[in-house]
């Protein structure tokens, strides 16, 4: 993990090399990404600490460092739905990208996780003088806004094993490590996690879980899974209602 040893430092001190590589770096020269991080401010997250939440003001917007995020939004019915995770290198909280004054959704700490944050009213400042810095941002949005409208296309159509395959699948596919068992999301993810993506209880997940364990497709404990069969999930996840 690139950036633990760098969590501690004052933002001023990290290497603007260390982010040149990051979507909403990638277009700019050191001395602008230098301009910015001089304007950036950094903090650790513990696992399950709530970064903002959603409906309150955007005081911030973020670029996650390290670990991992999960975005939850409320429904109608008051439910908590997961819609996404974030990865290190992504922005997060742009609520100005979609011209609202406050967050969309929450943001909760799936691991510890390092995060730089800048003051919402340099949004228009960075966009306007990154040309950059703004495309590439929007890319990041268009392509969540995707993934959230994929989440819940995914909840309002398909039969329930479906619904969970995919989400394990995204999951794989965002985080996953090769291990000798398989491949494992590298964050923590609970059977309520995964209901909470899916839109459906507990007691189907874990049913789902345990019969694909049985089959030899996942491996899975308290809060760690392993997928064991990548390809059995894959034809569970395209197969027919």
């Amino acid at each position: 993990m690139l950036f633990i040893k760098l969590a501690d430092q004052n933002v001023p001190k990290l290497d603007e090399s260390l982010l040149s590589g990051l979507p909403p770096f990638s277009c700019l020269t050191r001395p602008q990404i230098r301009k910015i991080l001089d304007q950036a401010r950094s903090r650790r997250y513990e696992e399950g600490a709530e970064i903002f939440r959603e409906g309150h003001e955007a005081d911030r917007f973020f670029l996650l460092l390290d670990g991992y995020l999960r975005v939850v939004r409320t429904t109608p019915g008051g439910d908590q739905i997961i819609v996404l995770h974030i990865s290190p290198g992504q922005l997060f909280g742009i609520a100005p990208a979609l011209q609202r004054e406050t967050y969309p959704a929450t943001s909760i700490a799936a691991a510890e996780s390092i995060a730089l944050s800048w003051p919402v009213r340099l949004w228009s400042d960075f966009t306007a003088t990154y040309e950059g810095f703004a495309t590439e941002s929007y890319k990041t949005l268009g392509s969540r806004l995707g993934q959230i409208q994929q989440t819940l296309t995914e909840m309002a159509t398909q039969a329930v094993e479906k619904r969970v395959a995919a989400a394990v699948l995204r999951m794989v596919n965002q985080s996953g490590r090769k291990t000798d068992k398989g491949i494992e999301i590298a964050f923590p993810v609970t059977r309520q996690n995964i209901s909470d993506m899916t839109g459906t209880t507990l007691h189907t997940v874990s049913r789902l879980l345990s019969a694909w364990e049985k089959a030899g497709i996942v491996e899975s404990t308290r809060k760690h899974i392993v997928v064991t069969a990548p390809h059995q999930l894959v034809v569970i996840s395209n197969g027919t209602d």
